[in-house]
């Protein structure tokens, strides 16, 4: 049988957690790059306003 990857954030403690993207330009060619993590609700905010 086949198991669900994302099967541990549906469970009570996945709840505090967001999964981020945030797009950053690369310095060596200039284009961008999608950039993904996933971090705590409370540190969301911050992490947009960092750069």
């Amino acid at each position: 049988m086949a198991k669900k990857a994302v099967a541990t954030l549906q469970k009570g403690a996945g709840k505090g957690h967001s999964k981020v993207i945030k797009m950053v330009k690369s310095p060596v060619t200039g284009a961008y790059v999608f950039k993904e993590e996933v971090i705590t609700n409370d540190e969301v905010k911050n992490y947009f306003q960092k750069q």
